[in-house]
């Protein structure tokens, strides 16, 4: 009788790439131009994550090059949420509501990165697309992160 095991080191490999952008483009407007500047044509859906503040959606588009096996997705980093809080305080403003508006993150270690493409199932060119994200106008920065240095990666499964 054959006995098969399966180590967990082989299913806990990285397999995608990291690109933070920096800029003050609106989401629709950078989706465009990236599409302009590479081989893609991203797709409008919205991402919905569980954090710590609730329940949160980011913006997020995404292509799939099925001759390639290659997923691309454009997510934003920055959201704002605001909640209603009832006043329980006795005084003369009893039962009113309090917008509070907080800044949520995608990726928390992050918080000066606008948005992030992840590309799935890349090979090493990933210094070609930065350079081509890097002729767009209002760009600010753009650069690979090391997937090392990513500690809410659990943010990245979808």
């Amino acid at each position: 009788m054959a006995l098969y095991k399966l180590h967990i080191e082989d299913f806990g490999e990285v397999d995608y790439e990291l690109i933070a952008i920096h800029t003050s483009l609106e989401d629709y407007r950078l989706a465009y131009f990236l599409n302009q500047k590479l081989p893609i044509l991203l797709q409008k859906n919205k991402l919905q994550i569980a954090l710590k503040e609730g329940e949160n959606y980011f913006s997020r588009y995404h292509f799939e090059d099925e001759k390639n096996d290659i997923h691309w997705h454009l997510i934003q980093n920055k959201n704002e949420v605001t909640v209603e809080k009832k006043e329980t305080a006795q005084n003369l403003f009893t039962n009113t509501k309090l917008a509070v508006s907080t800044q949520v993150y995608l990726l928390p270690e992050f918080k000066k990165v606008d948005y992030f493409l992840k590309i799935e199932n890349t090979e090493p060119e990933i210094t070609e697309i930065v350079n081509r994200i890097h002729a767009i106008d209002r760009i600010t920065a753009a650069y690979a992160i090391a997937n090392k240095q990513i500690k809410s990666k659990n943010n990245l499964i979808f």
